[in-house]
């Protein structure tokens, strides 16, 4: 089994952990605060700690997507490059 194979299973292990991670952080705004924006900024007045709760969640869920996204980019490049080189 070669380095690039390891990269590979790696790269599909950490672009699947992220995704759960995603659906977690996503899961537990919903159940957590789910009518609350994650800003300050609202019709009406929100309690601080739910805003906050909703902040670190989504925060949790933009970096757990980034980090999908580019696990899943060098994954798929990884695979593609190590297809051109056995053709």
């Amino acid at each position: 089994m070669g380095p690039a194979v390891l990269v590979v299973r790696g790269g599909w292990k950490l672009f699947l952990l992220s995704l759960a991670v995603f659906a977690v952080a996503f899961g537990a705004g919903q159940f957590l605060v789910p009518d609350i924006v994650p800003i300050g900024f609202a019709e009406e007045p929100q309690p601080l700690l739910s805003v906050q709760i909703a902040f670190v969640l989504r925060a949790v869920e933009l970096i757990a997507a980034g980090v999908a996204a580019i696990s899943l980019v060098t994954t798929l490049g990884a695979c593609m490059r190590r297809m051109r080189s056995h053709a």
